[in-house]
């Protein structure tokens, strides 16, 4: 088939060696890849292990699940600069992306001091540790099984 555009002349040819006909090649075009199974426990896991692996400090968790129906868990943690925050924050969000394919919601990132990550079931929060002194939010929680991560 020859096309005019313009002062151009294009000729399209079918290649007949892929058809979007054929079952298989249509199946490897739009089968992603099963992402991993999603569970809070799983989700919590992930949480500690991001945060453990990025040098988080006084990371605890708060079981949620009779306490609350917001989310199942509650993380906080604190890193020891604005950077090491944004940084911590950040690399949690890819790794949920990645094993996960989860984009949770996230505030606070920019300035660091404070920041917010809500999963759904797991909400993380990451302070610097002077702003989570000043907000104590362990204590709102602490009848609520605060548990200090290992």
């Amino acid at each position: 088939m020859v096309l005019n555009w313009g002062c151009q002349q294009f000729t399209h040819q079918e290649d007949s060696s892929l058809s979007t006909t054929e079952p298989t090649a249509l199946a490897a075009r739009t089968a992603p890849s099963a992402p991993a199974t999603l569970s809070s426990d799983a989700l919590l896991d992930l949480v500690l292990t991001s945060l453990d692996d990025d040098k988080a400090e006084d990371i605890v968790t708060i079981d949620l699940r009779s306490k609350s129906a917001m989310a199942d868990h509650m993380v906080v943690a604190s890193g020891r600069s604005t950077r090491q925050v944004a940084g911590m924050a950040q690399k949690l969000m890819d790794r949920l992306k990645e094993t996960y394919r989860l984009t949770a919601r996230i505030e606070g990132k920019e300035t660091g001091d404070w920041v917010l990550i809500d999963t759904g079931d797991v909400v993380v929060h990451i302070f610097r540790p002077e702003v989570r002194e000043f907000y104590q939010l362990e204590k709102m929680w602490q009848d609520a099984g605060l548990v200090p991560a290992t």
